[in-house]
């Protein structure tokens, strides 16, 4: 009897594993199917949702390019002494800070609440029995942080400064610690927030069925501020029994008359428990973080295995700042800077699988045409704007256009991309969805015609030789290129 039964167990682990194996199989067939491009475009978010204390804007998750990338994007606006109440992703996300200041706070589950109140600032003198407010640890956030978010991580944040906290955030739905399905998911822990991507479950083919029960969720919402919190789908009992609170305070977590949005309007300012933020303190943090840095790559040149003692979960940093210019990691005095981050000097994200690039062209200056080796790249423009090509696997220009502020586009692995500035400049942030991105250049110095041999350029091209030389050695600079003239725009055809 062992046996057999032995076998079947066997047997069905089999099966199992097969069956999880097509699965990841068809996921990735279908993920690849979707990069079938004929044309990119640079888009503008498809949906704006007003909160009181800002402004949600996404887009739409079923154009052709991001599911090709097996993203999400979308942008969020919160006012000063906004907070973007507190939720959890389906998938890693990379937030990158355009604009502004504010407080992070992230939930760790197991983690110890290390920022706790004094005594001196309880009430009553801090006599026994009363509760000092304990909770984990906060994070500073400024303009040109990236902070890396793992999939299901609950956070929340907080604009303590006196202009809008702007971010761009990049959701990886085909992320393997996503379990789900290809569709961004976000789950709020309080509030009545708007559904961010309301057309994505309506356009991924579950039919009229799926349209109409949508819409009438959508209909529900407006008419009678239907709850949309996780606490809303339990009974007020069981959140009264789990919390050990009465029923009035039961029904405030469900927020079932509150219309304020996923972004909130504090009443005076949050109470947080947190160190000072001063220049110096600033200053000295980033030395700090420098010099961590740098220990940290000498070690991994020593060893290519973790050692596991590096960083802890509850310790670990979740931001790197790509916007400083004194963070640049090429330099151009007549063309820009580039800065990357990635899993070398930001450790998480070889968890998260994400890496990111932001630079800044000066006017009428070009980025070398290039290619992303291992990598989707999501270019959205900060500032400025340029002239933008996008070439195929047939040697068709799938773009050919204009990238101005606000906008985003999505350029598959392997199709080649060269970007030159308008005269106002033109600077970026690009996600990439590989932690260790590889760019292969294709003009300067660093790139593949100056590793072929002259003869080889010479024939590939039919060239003589001397052009061959001058076609390898002309261009000196390594990615960054200054030019004499403007960017070329497309010719206009009647």
């Amino acid at each position: 009897m062992a046996r057999p039964l032995f076998l079947s167990l066997s047997l069905c682990l089999i099966l199992l594993f097969h069956g999880c194996l097509a699965r990841s199989r068809t996921a990735q067939y279908q993920s690849q199917n979707a990069c079938q491009l004929n044309r990119l475009e640079a888009r503008e978010p498809d949906h704006k949702h007003e909160c009181e204390g800002g402004l949600l804007e996404s887009w739409d998750p079923n154009h052709e390019e991001f599911q090709c990338a097996g993203v999400a994007l979308l942008r969020l606006t919160i006012q000063p002494n906004g907070l973007h109440l507190p939720s959890y992703t389906n998938a890693p996300q990379l937030v990158h800070v355009i604009r502004g200041r504010g407080v992070l706070g992230t939930i760790f589950p197991g983690c110890a609440e290390t920022f706790e109140e004094s005594q001196r600032g309880l009430g009553g003198g801090g006599q026994p029995g009363s509760q000092r407010d304990r909770h984990q640890k906060l994070h500073h956030i400024r303009e040109g942080d990236i902070i890396a978010l793992p999939a299901g991580l609950a956070y929340w944040s907080y604009n303590d400064g006196d202009q809008p906290l702007v971010t761009v955030n990049l959701v990886h739905v085909s992320n393997s610690d996503n379990q789900l399905d290809l569709e961004p998911r976000r789950f709020y822990l309080a509030g009545n927030p708007h559904d961010e991507f309301p057309q994505s479950r309506i356009q991924q083919g579950q039919g009229r069925r799926s349209e109409e029960r949508q819409r009438r969720r959508e209909e529900e919402k407006e008419q009678q501020g239907l709850p949309n919190n996780i606490f809303s789908g339990f009974s007020v009992r069981y959140i009264q029994e789990a919390f050990n609170v009465d029923s009035e305070t039961a029904r405030r977590i469900q927020n079932q008359n509150d219309f304020r949005g996923s972004i909130i309007r504090v009443k005076d300012r949050l109470d947080l428990v947190r160190p000072p933020r001063s220049r110096q303190e600033q200053e000295h943090e980033m030395r700090r973080q420098e010099s961590r840095q740098a220990e940290r790559e000498h070690s991994r040149r020593q060893s290519s295995r973790d050692n596991g003692l590096e960083e802890t979960v509850c310790t670990m940093r979740l931001r790197e700042n790509i916007g400083d210019p004194a963070r640049a990691d090429v330099f151009s005095p007549q063309a820009g800077r580039l800065s990357t981050v990635n899993g070398y000097n930001l450790p998480i994200l070889n968890w998260l699988q994400l890496s990111a690039e932001r630079g800044f062209l000066y006017s009428n200056a070009m980025y070398s045409p290039h290619y992303n080796i291992n990598a989707h790249a999501i270019i959205y423009v900060i500032r400025g704007r340029a002239r933008c090509q996008v070439v195929d696997d047939f040697g068709r220009s799938v773009f050919d256009g204009e990238l101005r502020q606000g906008q985003a586009l999505t350029v598959p692995q392997n199709f080649a991309i060269v970007k030159q500035a308008e005269n106002e400049g033109f600077e970026w942030v690009s996600f990439k969805t590989n932690d260790r991105a590889k760019v292969n250049q294709l003009a300067g110095r660093i790139s593949y015609i100056w590793a072929l041999p002259e003869d080889v350029v010479a024939n590939a091209y039919q060239i003589s030789r001397e052009q061959a030389r001058r076609l390898k050695y002309n261009r000196q600079e390594a990615s960054l290129f200054s030019t004499s003239h403007q960017s070329i725009r497309p010719a206009v055809t009647a």
